[in-house]
């Protein structure tokens, strides 16, 4: 069976173990999901300089396990990295950021991200851009509070985020909402079954993407 290595770019194990449960039900039998986590960064990254610096350690273990895979995701909303590491490797790599505003911008659909990182703003608005999606993108909402506490309470993070979403989608007339964070996976999961508009959990998103792009 052919291997594709998720990425976490936080350094939790924990958060690339649920990372990797939902790409591997998201790839049915079809492949097989490693994970890999990096060591240097914080457990939940929150600060544009945070993603930054974890962009280095994606490309370094990309190009480590590269060889044994068969395609890549960098798993942290902003894509760290992967720009750079695809210059270093033959096969296919994909971030959830990517997967998730292509999906969510299909046919040319209005959307928004619901997220929990203030200072991720900027950073999450360079990639609408770079992805020439700027025409579409209705901006993002955030919640209140510190967002690792916040991760860290299933039930009101997915409160929080439901709030956020209904703002995308009521105030600034979103088609499709995007939950904006590798550790928000399985809350993005949970709020798909919420609204009837279309919210894009990242990470199913990216790996429909790689799959794609591997055929």
């Amino acid at each position: 069976m052919k291997r594709v290595l998720l990425i976490n770019p936080n350094s939790s194990a924990e958060t690339t173990a649920m990372m990797v449960a939902i790409a591997q039900d998201a790839m049915g039998g079809e492949l097989a999901v490693d994970g890999a986590t990096a060591t240097r960064a914080p457990s939940m990254i929150v600060l544009a300089r945070e993603l930054a610096a974890a962009a280095s350690e994606v490309v370094e273990i990309g190009v480590a396990k590269a060889a044994g895979a068969a395609g890549i995701i960098v798993s942290a909303f902003g894509d760290p990295g992967l720009d750079a590491l695809r210059r270093e490797i033959a096969i296919p790599a994909v971030g959830i950021c990517e997967g998730s505003m292509l999906e969510a911008a299909a046919g040319g659909r209005r959307f928004g991200v619901a997220t929990v990182t203030p200072d991720l703003a900027g950073p999450i608005e360079g990639r609408v851009r770079a992805l020439g999606l700027a025409p579409l993108y209705t901006g993002i909402r955030l919640t209140p509070g510190d967002p690792r506490v916040l991760a860290s309470n299933a039930d009101r993070l997915e409160k929080a985020l439901a709030a956020a979403v209904a703002d995308c989608i009521h105030r600034d007339g979103a088609q499709a909402v995007i939950i904006g964070g590798g550790p928000l996976g399985q809350a993005a999961i949970g709020l798909a079954r919420s609204f009837p508009e279309p919210i894009i959990a990242p990470i199913p998103a990216a790996v429909r993407l790689l799959r794609a792009r591997m055929h």
